[in-house]
C-alpha cells in the first residue's frame, strides 16, 4: 500500500489500492476515473504506447492538482497515479480517485483532475501503430516533441 497520494509508477496500477487511499467515513461518494490505452486513435490502429515522464516534476504537478481540488472542493480527498513505460491496449495508464461528501463534487473534481493532468503534468507518450510511430508532445497534443522529450523551457 502506498503511503503517498500522488505518484508515477512503471508497474501496473492497482485501482483498489488507489481508491482505498481516499476512503473516509465522511465521504458519501468516491469517483474513480480509469484511463486506459485504446486501440484506435483518429483512425489509426495503435499497437502499444510508451509513456515517459519527468518523474519528480510530474509527481509535484499531480500533488498541485490535489491542492487545487482541495481549494475548489474543500471536503475532497484525492489520489492520482500515472503509469509510465510500455503499455498495451487496455492497460491502465492513469487512475484518479476522489472522495467527497456528495456525488456531484466527486464527479466534478475527478473531471477537473484529468483535464489538469493533460494541461500541466510533464508526461509524454510515443504511439506505436501498425505502420509507424510518433512521439506525441504534451498530452493536449498542441506541441510535438520530435526528440521524444520536452525542452527545458517546456518544463517551467
Amino acid at each position: 500500500m502506498m503511503d503517498k497520494l500522488f505518484w508515477i509508477t512503471d508497474k501496473p496500477i492497482n485501482t483498489n489500492e488507489v481508491v482505498e487511499l481516499v476512503v473516509r467515513r465522511e465521504a458519501g461518494a468516491i469517483n474513480t476515473f480509469i484511463g486506459t490505452v485504446r486501440e484506435f486513435t483518429k483512425g489509426k490502429k495503435t499497437l502499444y504506447l510508451k509513456y515517459e515522464a519527468y518523474v519528480e516534476m510530474a509527481e509535484k504537478k499531480l500533488a498541485q492538482i490535489g491542492d487545487e481540488i482541495q481549494q475548489k472542493w474543500p471536503d475532497a480527498k484525492t489520489a492520482i497515479v500515472h503509469r509510465v513505460g510500455h503499455l498495451d491496449i487496455t492497460d491502465i495508464a492513469v487512475v484518479i480517485a476522489v472522495s467527497t461528501p456528495h456525488r456531484a463534487d466527486s464527479y466534478e473534481a475527478s473531471r477537473y483532475a484529468i483535464e489538469r493532468i493533460k494541461e500541466i503534468v510533464p508526461i509524454w507518450k510515443k504511439e506505436h501503430w501498425e505502420n509507424g510511430q510518433e512521439w506525441i508532445g504534451d498530452q493536449l497534443e498542441k506541441k510535438s516533441y520530435p526528440s521524444g522529450k520536452p525542452e527545458q523551457e517546456d518544463l517551467s
